[in-house]
């Protein structure tokens, strides 16, 4: 299946809205996309029935913290209208807010004008998030590019790096169960884990209801690939890929575009077949 169930939309920190999303999808010949903004389904409502020729699964990805670090988990099929998911995205969007707020704090004392004015002047929904913040930083001169802006102040270990905000991992995949859905660990080689730490991550993932993996996240590696199935296979759990776009203009993560999985992993879709 020429399938992509990992991107984002102008929802939540994607450029493109909804519509282009599903557009681009079309030209590009895919066959399932999945819209996985950020802690919100809001691109579900925006949206007209699709062609035919495409599927469109509910998704969504939940920030959540393991330990000390910020994880991502893929809720895929998931029912938008679902009092789960109403539940799940009113927590997560307070959640956001409040982490908002105090990255605001943070960059402000770093010397950034206005910043959470500035990042929801950027935003395309009531949504803020780091990409936002990265973007006024250019916008404003405070940087050079997002990739400074990440790497001196909002990446993943830097000052204005907030993760403490958001739902437990066992809450998020509840919600996720709980509307219709499977819940997915987002991306695991992006975590940077030893892999004692990655399979003591995949450990509690499972133990809380987790059932798969994002086993191909973009262009990666062959040997992050082989080892991420590798891992999938033994845990049997199910597998996914996409590739995490976010907009044009970034070769390794363009839509429907990423690393070929390996052809005896069980898919995601054969849950919902």
């Amino acid at each position: 299946m020429r399938c992509d169930f990992h991107c984002h939309s102008t929802a939540s920190d994607g450029e493109l809205s909804p519509q282009a999303l599903v557009a681009a999808a079309e030209d590009k010949g895919l066959e399932a996309l999945s819209i996985t903004d950020h802690d919100t389904l809001d691109a579900y409502r925006r949206l007209p029935p699709p062609p035919r020729r495409l599927t469109l699964v509910e998704g969504v990805e939940f920030s959540t913290v393991w330990g000390k670090i910020g994880v991502h988990i893929l809720g895929l099929n998931v029912d938008s209208r679902s009092d789960a998911m109403a539940e799940a995205e009113r927590l997560q969007s307070r959640a956001r807010e409040e982490r908002a707020q105090i990255i605001a704090e943070k960059l402000a004392g770093y010397g950034v004008e206005d910043p959470l004015e500035g990042a929801r002047a950027l935003s395309a929904s009531d949504q803020v998030g780091r990409p936002h913040f990265a973007r006024h930083m250019v916008a404003s001169g405070f940087v050079a590019n997002e990739r400074e802006a990440f790497k001196k102040f909002l990446g993943t270990g830097k000052p204005c790096d907030i993760k403490q905000c958001w739902s437990p991992l066992a809450q998020i995949i509840t919600w996720i169960r709980e509307a219709g859905g499977v819940a997915l660990l987002a991306h695991p080689a992006k975590y940077k884990l030893t892999r004692t730490r990655l399979t003591a991550l995949i450990d509690d993932f499972q133990a809380a209801g987790g059932e798969g993996l994002e086993v191909v996240s973009g262009r990666q590696l062959p040997n992050v690939t082989r080892d991420l199935a590798s891992l999938c296979r033994s845990r049997r759990l199910l597998a996914s890929w996409g590739s995490d776009f976010h907009g044009p203009g970034r070769p390794w993560a363009d839509l429907g575009s990423y690393s070929t999985p390996p052809a005896d992993l069980v898919p995601v879709w054969s849950r919902w077949d």
